[in-house]
């Protein structure tokens, strides 16, 4: 892997295994520009590399992430937003969103199987991108939300398309519609994560110990078995990601999207028209 510096991650690379840390710079490791542009690339690196032969994803500070900063990347909106937006934005925004989902879609093809340990708050965008990771370990003050319906968006970088293989369509609607927070315990009683700990520390030793094992079996047959299992469910995902993102490139442009990034600002629960 080449010598790079990184806005969004901080990356080690010991005995095989590349331990990847979401540093923001945004609070609560918000997802900025810098992580959707870095991700796509940081990620198909560690793939490419031999020496890589299992990742551990995990998240600096109290938490992993709040998902998507919209305060950094309120201007992707805007074009969409503005008033009669024709084919012009919507075309430029619907390529934003394919763009966007690189991101997500690089930690679900790496070849080199991806170990998530989640401590704090993982909302949103955080859902998109442990969904796409293979096994997922959280600490016990952990909480999930796919939170994107209380702003008026469709979540689309990849929560709706792989959670219902890990969860099931019953648990993905109840979290997907309501937009509710869950506990590490509820989190582990549907499957979201594989196993819960005590605290942060805990958490990512186990991620660390079974990217380990990982690594110790061989490389090519560790990348055979993950090829395997993807496989039926990849064509899926695919069309689901299309599809998602012309929807959103359609329909998201609302009041009620203007009214819900207003009230996330303005810190008062918003009022909805369905308009």
């Amino acid at each position: 892997m080449t010598e790079q510096s990184w806005k969004a991650f901080s990356v080690e690379i010991s005995d095989h295994v590349a331990e990847v840390t979401l540093i923001g710079p945004g609070k609560g490791n918000a997802m900025g520009p810098d992580f959707w542009s870095e991700c796509p690339q940081l990620f198909t690196q560690l793939d490419a590399d031999p020496e890589v032969r299992a990742i551990v994803l995990a998240a600096s500070g109290k938490h992993f992430t709040y998902g998507l900063d919209l305060a950094a990347m309120g201007g992707e909106f805007a074009p969409l937003m503005a008033d009669k937006a024709l084919a012009g934005p919507r075309t430029t925004f619907h390529d934003t969103i394919k763009r966007m989902q690189l991101a997500t879609g690089a930690v679900a093809d790496c070849r080199k199987p991806v170990v998530v340990a989640v401590q704090g708050w993982c909302i949103g965008g955080g859902l998109d991108l442990i969904s796409a990771a293979d096994i997922r370990y959280a600490c016990a003050d952990a909480k999930f939300s796919v939170r994107e319906v209380k702003v008026a968006i469709v979540a689309d970088m990849g929560s709706l398309a792989r959670l219902p293989a890990i969860i099931g369509d019953g648990h993905v609607r109840e979290l997907a519609l309501t937009g509710k927070d869950i506990d590490a315990a509820r989190a582990e009683k549907i499957g979201l994560v594989n196993d819960v700990f005590d605290d942060a520390d805990a958490v990512l030793a186990a991620a660390r110990a079974t990217a380990a094992e990982i690594a110790a079996n061989p490389p090519l047959v560790v990348q055979g078995v993950k090829t395997v299992l993807d496989h039926s469910r990849s064509a899926a995902v695919d069309d689901s990601l299309r599809y998602v993102a012309a929807w959103n490139a359609a329909f998201l442009a609302s009041n009620d999207l203007t009214e819900a990034i207003t009230a996330v600002f303005e810190k008062r629960p918003a009022k909805f028209t369905g308009s």
